[in-house]
């Protein structure tokens, strides 16, 4: 395509041109890992650093939407690996606040969940009130999304289904556990939380 003449593509993760995104920058991302100490059971494909970093902020901040179909693939493979989960869950996008939301032109994590193929559940959003998390410790995340973490229950999905919380990075896992301890109030088991990336060390599930 002229375009493609005309502005090259390059690789998100690494900057290569010639590359919408390059081999070498997609196997950073590995089977899922358990992220230990961040208490509900969570899984990583890759640490929060290097190539995963950009290609994660590529597809958040910096408008490479169509990053949202291979990590949607990413996700897919993933789900059956996770210790018990059913065969088909149901994966519901962590929440993001409603102004970063609609500078992105809509939920980053909705996008990748619906590229999956797995069924979906919009069953989480934020209250007024939630801030930025970037530079908050623990406590203050904690605090900032305390009673902030709403169903949605349009976006439920049917009674007794298999749930994965799925979201893009986990630093303290203070979204991950508000949001399961709202879907366990609504009467739903959340078998695992599956993230993209994560702050702290992993280790292999076994």
């Amino acid at each position: 395509m002229l375009i493609n003449l005309l502005f090259p593509p390059r690789c998100p993760g690494c900057g290569t041109w010639g590359a919408r995104l390059c081999g070498r920058c997609l196997a950073v991302f590995g089977p899922p890992r358990r992220v230990p100490g961040v208490g509900p059971p969570v899984f990583a494909l890759a640490a929060y650093g290097g190539a995963a970093r950009e290609l994660v902020l590529a597809f958040k901040e910096r408008g490479r939407r169509e990053l949202a179909a291979v990590f949607g693939a990413l996700v897919a493979a993933a789900l059956p690996r996770l210790p018990g989960v059913g065969p088909e869950p149901w994966l519901v996008p962590a929440p993001s606040r409603a102004s970063a939301a609609r500078a992105r032109g809509g939920s980053h994590v909705l996008r990748m969940a619906r590229a999956s193929g797995f069924p979906v559940a919009p069953a989480l959003a934020f209250a007024k009130g939630v801030r930025d998390s970037t530079g908050l410790d623990a406590a203050a995340r904690r605090a900032n999304l305390a009673g902030r973490v709403r169903l949605v229950p349009a976006g439920l999905p049917p009674p007794g289904s298999p749930v994965v919380l799925l979201d893009d990075v986990v630093t303290t896992g203070s979204t991950a556990r508000a949001g399961i301890s709202v879907l366990r109030t609504a009467g739903f088991r959340v078998s695992a939380v599956l993230t993209l990336t994560t702050a702290h060390r992993t280790h292999p599930h076994g």
